[in-house]
């Protein structure tokens, strides 16, 4: 498939997916279309880049559906100059738009093969860094954050991982509730953390959120 065919999937994307379900902020827009999806995945996956749910990487890994990720980042504001600390790097799709929106981005991947592809994909920015490590771990060296930005789903946040963020820190990120995955945002205060719901959309799983089962006899 050439250059010109993804490019109209990526536009058609945006279109017919994007732009009906909130996502017109014109800087998101713009490094959305900027930015080959494509390249982030495997060779004979790349004609899914563009469709509306999760494509599989290996490794029980996938690549958040673009609809998710990019109503978190619409949510969540970022601006340039701000530190975010991003959690399920993968090949580093997401890595790339925060990047291209100014940010400082310090992206955590705990599968080593899926890190070293991000890294390769995101050398020409300078202000991206991968570190290999448990996702739910985060990177604490780096913190405090201005924003945590989680792409992909979890049950529970530790709150370790949200105490990485600064006071008045914000947080976005899909809770899985009863199976159905709902984007939240949440902002880190003195007194503790709290998030709400603003969209139910498919997100992938990521490993190391899921809430640790009771114990029964």
């Amino acid at each position: 498939m050439s250059e010109q065919n993804f490019k109209a999937m990526r536009r058609a994307m945006v279109e017919s997916q994007l732009r009906t379900n909130d996502v017109n902020d014109p800087a998101i827009i713009e490094a959305i279309l900027a930015e080959p999806r494509e390249a982030y995945l495997p060779e004979e996956r790349r004609s899914a880049a563009y469709i509306d749910r999760a494509v599989p990487l290996g490794g029980g890994r996938a690549l958040n559906p673009p609809l998710a990720t990019a109503r978190l980042i619409v949510e969540a504001a970022p601006q340039p100059g701000e530190r975010v600390l991003l959690i399920g790097a993968a090949t580093g799709y997401a890595a790339a738009l925060l990047a291209r929106l100014g940010c400082d981005v310090i992206a955590v991947e705990e599968d080593a093969a899926l890190a070293a592809r991000a890294r390769t994909l995101l050398g020409e920015y300078t202000n991206v860094r991968i570190e290999t490590g448990p996702l739910a771990k985060g990177h604490a060296k780096g913190a405090p954050y201005d924003l945590l930005f989680i792409d992909g789903a979890a049950e529970v946040l530790d709150d370790a991982l949200i105490g990485q963020l600064r006071i008045d820190g914000r947080a976005v990120f899909a809770r899985v509730d009863a199976g159905v995955t709902r984007l939240c945002i949440g902002t880190r205060t003195a007194g503790g953390f709290g998030a709400r719901a603003f969209a139910d959309v498919e997100a992938v799983p990521l490993p190391g959120f899921a809430r640790p089962k009771a114990f029964t006899f």
